[in-house]
């Protein structure tokens, strides 16, 4: 074998393992990509119904919009606060991972924030909506809100 065969060889076998490892690392990006991208959120049948700019668009103009519902006061040491784990808060009856699970609370869902537990581990929040379901969750999950 000449030198020249020698040489073609070793380029040869270099841009195999070139093309090899980027296919490898365009693989391994792309299922990485897809991996951490949040799925849907899903729907329940109990969950409200969105409203849509269509629907108020649609009332005639004469008549004048509702006064907003004044809000309620808030008991001494509980303030508003807002749910900001991704995947939302499990609802429990008592502040024990071992307890009852007792309900869900959505990302991005507004909390009124009662109480903490004394290590600060939990918080016991009402969720204001019509049944004012109330509950611990995990604490550091929330953030509040003016």
């Amino acid at each position: 074998m000449n030198l020249y065969g020698i040489f073609k060889f070793l380029v040869g076998f270099i841009l195999a393992l070139l093309i090899l490892a980027g296919a490898s690392i365009a693989a391994a990006l792309y299922f990485a990509a897809r991996l951490t991208e949040l799925p849907e959120r899903p729907t329940f049948s109990n969950d409200k119904p969105a409203t849509t700019a269509a629907t108020t668009a649609a009332e005639p103009a004469s008549n004048p919009a509702p006064a907003p519902e004044p809000t309620p006061e808030l008991e001494e040491g509980a303030y508003r606060a807002i749910v900001v784990q991704p995947i939302g808060l499990i609802l429990r009856d008592s502040p024990s991972l071992d307890a009852n699970r007792i309900g869900g609370i959505g990302y991005e869902e507004e909390v009124i924030v009662l109480e903490e537990s004394a290590d600060q581990a939990w918080q016991r929040v009402r969720v204001p909506d019509d049944d004012e379901r109330t509950g611990w969750v995990k604490g550091g999950n929330t953030e509040a809100i003016n």
